[in-house]
């Protein structure tokens, strides 16, 4: 992991609502000599970061045009809807998209969701962004459905938030360029994959493991299987011995 052309860090790029802490926190203890930074970026430009080897890898929301990108989905994140704490819908558990079919339903120009038009029924304008959208809600104009990492991120007192139905769901993954293959790369893979510090990562190390590992030389005769098992002794007198004398016919 060590040399000229190790790059001096690795640079990783992430969208709004997704928490790269723990797999930061593992590689610091697995490279401490190689600085992770960290890049935040939005959801628009993520892709364009990662191909234009801003950033070496980005964490984002699929889907993505994957021409030329690697793509690992991560997880996928529960959809939820965002209502004043005084709505209908705060009081239930989980709600289908049938019951805010008469509710103003906005949709930002950053919205990560894969759909055309949410359910029910459009505003006059589309909110530039969540956070305009989550303003939005606060003032009473409608509601709002996201993934719920990024409801959680524009959380406020007077809002909350339900489970909701009938939606896309945001899946989170890793992308990187296809070409890009070096160590580093692969550790970080290795990390979001929840490999252990002792699995095989790295190309080094890959072909490592496939070398053929060399016998260790034979000690001593081993018996042919099925053979007889050599006698201990000779039971003929050795050669110069005594004889006894032979009998006479009487």
């Amino acid at each position: 992991m060590t040399g000229p052309d190790t790059p001096a860090s690795f640079k990783l790029a992430y969208v709004p609502g997704v928490t790269p802490s723990k797999w930061v926190r593992i590689w610091d203890e697995r490279s401490p000599d190689v600085p992770l930074e960290l890049v935040q970026t939005t959801a628009a430009e993520a892709v364009g970061l990662v191909r234009e080897r801003e950033v070496d890898a980005v964490l984002l929301r699929l889907p993505i045009d994957r021409e030329g990108l690697h793509a690992i989905p991560l997880y996928t994140e529960t959809t939820v809807v965002v209502v004043p704490k005084d709505h209908l819908v705060a009081a239930a558990d989980e709600v289908s998209v049938d019951d805010i079919a008469d509710e103003i339903v906005l949709h930002p120009l950053d919205d990560t969701l894969d759909w055309d038009t949410p359910p029910g029924k459009p505003a006059l304008e589309r909110p530039a962004t969540t956070a305009d959208a989550i303003e939005l809600v606060a003032a009473g104009v409608g509601l709002l459905i996201v993934p719920q990492s990024l409801a959680r991120l524009h959380h406020r007192r007077d809002l909350t938030y339900r489970p909701i139905s009938g939606t896309p769901e945001s899946g989170v993954a890793l992308s990187w360029p296809d070409d890009e293959t070096t160590d580093l790369m692969e550790q970080f893979i290795g990390i979001v994959r929840g490999r252990t510090v002792n699995s095989t990562r790295g190309r080094q190390q890959a072909q490592e493991k496939q070398a053929p590992a060399k016998k260790a030389p034979v000690k001593g005769n081993r018996p042919q299987a099925g053979g007889r098992k050599p006698q201990s002794g000779n039971r003929r007198a050795p050669q110069g011995g005594k004889r006894g004398k032979p009998r006479r016919r009487g």
